[in-house]
């Protein structure tokens, strides 16, 4: 039972930070219909900011968060919309496929060829001193991250769930061409989803990287990881997202097992609604 019990601590911590990537997923799918392959570079990308500001420029840790967020937010949000996804969206999803792949390994590489394919050590963020319960020893560090997680997520429901801006998001995924009618403004909605996306890839990685450590390739496991808990939770729901995310942090084989069996048996993820297609 001690066993079952620390590694059902570690797995949802893990699990916690790859459902806000997941999350990531869905948002996008649901207002925009976009697949971002360079989700995990969206996780990496922010990994080495902070790593710039927090170890190379020494900044303090909440200045350097702050930073790292607001570069996240700006350059693989804001500007990966405006330059790449608004010229490509109106041509279908394909393209758009291609082109975040395309991004996925020009942010790798470059990161490898610019600055190291050496692992970059990450300082702890909590405390590495573990919780004795009577046999059971838990880790400060993996508490501390399902609980900075699950507020991030609980945050990000209610603004969802509780403001206008969530409330139009909620239109536009439901139908994009009827919230248009409405007078919803669905470019700008995207873009802020987009943002959105992010700023929570940002935080991900500020949680994981004292895990993996910081390099240029991490981005392709937490990539497949995330996007396997987006599809086994389902990919029009973000709760499913919470669910898949779970999941995904078993081993690759058993993940796979897992999504192939979703696949056959409930195509539209365990918490997922059936859509229609025309």
């Amino acid at each position: 039972m001690t066993d079952v019990v620390q590694l059902f601590v570690a797995g949802v911590s893990i699990g916690a930070i790859y459902a806000m990537a997941a999350i990531g997923f869905v948002l996008l799918w649901q207002t925009s219909n976009t697949i971002n392959f360079a989700q995990g570079e969206f996780v990496v990308v922010p990994a080495f900011a902070m790593v710039l500001f927090s170890v190379v420029w020494k900044l303090p840790f909440a200045a350097a968060f702050i930073a790292t967020v607001l570069v996240s937010t700006l350059l693989l949000g804001l500007l990966v919309k405006e330059v790449l996804v608004n010229r490509l969206l109106k041509m279908g999803v394909l393209p758009l496929v291609i082109a975040t792949i395309g991004l996925s390994l020009f942010i790798r590489y470059s990161l490898q060829q610019f600055w190291t394919p050496l692992a970059l050590p990450f300082p702890a963020i909590f405390s590495r001193e573990p919780i004795r319960l009577g046999t059971i020893v838990l880790s400060r560090e993996e508490l501390m991250n399902v609980l900075f997680a699950g507020v991030v997520i609980g945050l990000l429901h209610l603004f969802i769930t509780r403001t206008k801006i969530g409330w139009a998001m909620q239109a536009v995924a439901q139908n994009r061409n009827l919230a248009s009618v409405l007078g919803i403004r669905v470019s700008r909605l995207v873009t802020l989803t987009f943002m959105l996306n992010a700023a929570l890839t940002a935080v991900a990685a500020v949680l994981i990287a004292p895990i993996y450590l910081v390099k240029y390739d991490i981005g392709v496991a937490i990539g497949l990881k995330a996007f396997y808990a987006a599809i086994i939770g389902g990919f029009n729901q973000i709760r499913g997202a919470l669910l898949g995310g779970l999941s995904s942090h078993f081993r690759d084989a058993f993940a796979l097992v897992i999504l192939i069996a979703v696949l056959l048996l409930k195509p539209e993820g365990l918490w997922g609604e059936r859509e229609e297609w025309a």
